[in-house]
């Protein structure tokens, strides 16, 4: 489908954004107000239409493909089972995507799933010139940093493809979703470009 296509539906049929709901310890539920808070400021930015509420979901959910996007944070250990891979395999390789932000704590454990996941597909760091970076707001050098964990490591954001096309974008030491809630009171330019990277991430996964 092309990418104006793409966009006029859009326009005409409101999107729902999705947060996934995983085992292993982590607290998949940490900001609960942040997906909706992005879903406001996607009306107000674009002419996407968004119901500004979050819906939950696991991988083992029928409905998961009716939603384009899944999003997940956390400060703790990731773990899926061999069924949710599976699932969560299909559901990126039909043309869903999966948008990680990594709260501090939950690295290790995703790249191990992501190499379960697609083991013959690196996670690799997205160069600054791809379109994840441009495709309404311009960020010429990588995703932001709202909150630093790591010190003297920049924030960065790295990918997973398959058959050519990006279906894993993941933050790191960047911490985007943490601007998108009021409860960490960061200030307002440090949230805006939480917000803008948020709405580029978004736009990409639903027009590629």
């Amino acid at each position: 489908m092309s990418g104006i296509l793409s966009l006029i539906l859009l326009t005409l049929s409101p999107i729902q954004l999705a947060r996934l709901q995983y085992g292993g310890g982590g607290d998949w539920y940490n900001d609960p107000d942040a997906l909706p808070n992005l879903a406001s400021e996607l009306v107000s930015r674009t002419n996407v239409s968004v119901v500004e509420e979050q819906k939950v979901l696991t991988l083992s959910d029928r409905e998961l493909e009716n939603y384009p996007i899944l999003f997940m944070t956390g400060h703790g250990r990731v773990s899926f089972s061999e069924m949710e891979r599976e699932r969560l395999r299909h559901y990126l390789r039909g043309g869903g995507f999966l948008y990680a932000d990594d709260d501090y704590g939950m690295d290790q454990s995703f790249r191990e799933e992501m190499a379960k996941l697609f083991p013959n597909s690196e996670l690799v760091e997205l160069p600054f010139e791809h379109p994840i970076y441009h495709i309404f707001y311009d960020f010429d050098n990588g995703p932001p940093q709202t909150h630093k964990h790591i010190e003297d490591e920049p924030p960065k954001g790295f990918g997973i493809f398959e058959g050519g096309e990006l279906v894993v974008f993941y933050t790191y030491n960047s911490n985007p979703s943490d601007g998108w809630t009021a409860a960490h009171d960061d200030p307002e330019d440090v949230r805006e470009q939480a917000y803008r990277i948020g709405v580029n991430i978004v736009l990409y996964a639903l027009l590629h």
